[in-house]
């Protein structure tokens, strides 16, 4: 049987412990060893490959995470567009724990990790305008709300680097700036689908208050975080898996790979030695 996949899920065994014949392989990547095996399964007819980002046992910390090696090993597979789910915090007060946030942005708070599979010799600049696909936001939107839960259309994903949550300052300024969600992982995973011509979309599951600077709100503490997840974790799971089947049959009309035509510094659209080339097809 040929290992391939056209649709990847980030995310815990939960998305697909109940799924049926679900077949486990290993992938080596150039970048070291993925969080894990990869699980394939079908689904709605679509033939999916699932990564535990964290391990199946949760035992990698954001910090440590391997981003490259994950987004890589799901190109590798022949994924398309993936979908990116995580627990989060809320930065504002209407966005309450048990809410779905689909974010739109992101702001990047992290240090010293590997993000970006262009190091050289073939300088890339790729535009993180619009990291998160539009087409596959309004499909979770609608997937979402059809499921009979609170969604929020659109919002800036914080993401710090872990694993100690903010301080009351930090959360303040962040709140302040307006932005709405808190996370550690969805930066660089996010923004490695888009340098991989990945198209990717966010479902970020409210779980805590973060620092608790608004008024009536408790600082988020890891046991309330696991509490309030595992609650809603079969509702998450339900979104997910129907929010596959409403994939376009065509993933390639998303133009997630035509976006890296133009970002070559160089003025060349590929060479040999293009890591965009490289093991993947792209």
């Amino acid at each position: 049987m040929v290992d391939t996949a056209e649709i990847g899920v980030f995310g815990g065994s939960g998305f697909y412990s109940l799924l049926d014949d679900v077949r486990e392989v290993k992938v080596d990547t150039p970048y070291g060893a993925p969080s894990d095996s990869l699980f394939l399964a079908d689904v709605a007819g679509r033939r999916v490959a699932f990564l535990p980002r964290h391990g199946r046992r949760h035992t990698i910390p954001p910090h440590r995470i391997n981003y490259r090696a994950n987004v890589w090993a799901m190109r590798s597979l022949g994924v398309k567009a993936a979908i990116s789910p995580c627990a989060a915090g809320s930065l504002a007060l209407n966005v309450k724990p048990g809410d779905f946030v689909v974010c739109d942005q992101f702001v990047d708070r992290t240090s010293g990790r590997a993000d970006t599979f262009y190091d050289g010799p073939i300088v890339t600049h790729l535009s993180s305008a619009e990291t998160y696909d539009p087409v596959l936001r309004r499909l979770a939107i609608d997937t979402i709300r059809d499921h009979g839960i609170e969604v929020h259309e659109t919002g800036t994903v914080v993401v710090i680097q872990g694993p100690r949550f903010s301080t009351k300052s930090e959360s303040k300024w962040f709140s302040d700036a307006g932005w709405e969600v808190i996370n550690m992982t969805q930066y660089p995973e996010a923004w490695l689908c888009r340098e991989l011509g990945i198209a990717v979309v966010n479902i970020s599951l409210i779980t805590d208050y973060d620092a608790g600077v608004h008024e009536g709100t408790e600082a988020v503490d890891a046991r309330s975080v696991l509490e309030v997840f595992q609650a809603n974790a079969e509702r998450i799971q339900k979104v997910v898996i129907d929010l596959i089947g409403r994939f376009p049959a065509d993933l390639d009309v998303l133009g997630a790979a035509d976006a890296l035509g133009p970002t070559r510094g160089d003025g060349h659209a590929a060479s040999d030695e293009d890591v965009r080339l490289f093991e993947t097809s792209l």
